[in-house]
């Protein structure tokens, strides 16, 4: 199955609204920071990702932006640079389904 690597980040306005994303998102990839996840997924995984999303934001208010940054295969592992505050690289692993 391909997988694709994807950064989610949001903006979220109601702190219990907040919690509920975080924790869904959780679920679907590693985080990386405040309101950014890094996820490496399947096709399928992403379209339940974003449905479940879906269930718990407010349209009006928040906002999730999903970056798709291409099939994992292939891409070499310290393909993220950070400047100032160390950053710890997500270590890939089989995931068993």
């Amino acid at each position: 199955v391909m997988r694709r690597l994807y950064f989610v980040t949001y903006d979220i306005c109601d702190p219990k609204r907040l919690r509920r994303v975080y924790k869904t998102m959780k679920g679907f990839g590693a985080h990386l920071q405040l309101s950014v996840f890094q996820c490496e997924l399947p096709d399928i995984d992403v379209v339940k990702m974003k449905a479940a999303l879906v269930e718990v934001i407010n349209h009006q208010e928040d906002h999730v932006l999903i970056v798709d940054l291409g099939p994992t295969e292939g891409r070499p592992i310290k393909s993220i640079e950070s400047l100032g505050k160390g950053f710890t690289q997500v270590e890939r692993q089989a995931q068993v389904v």
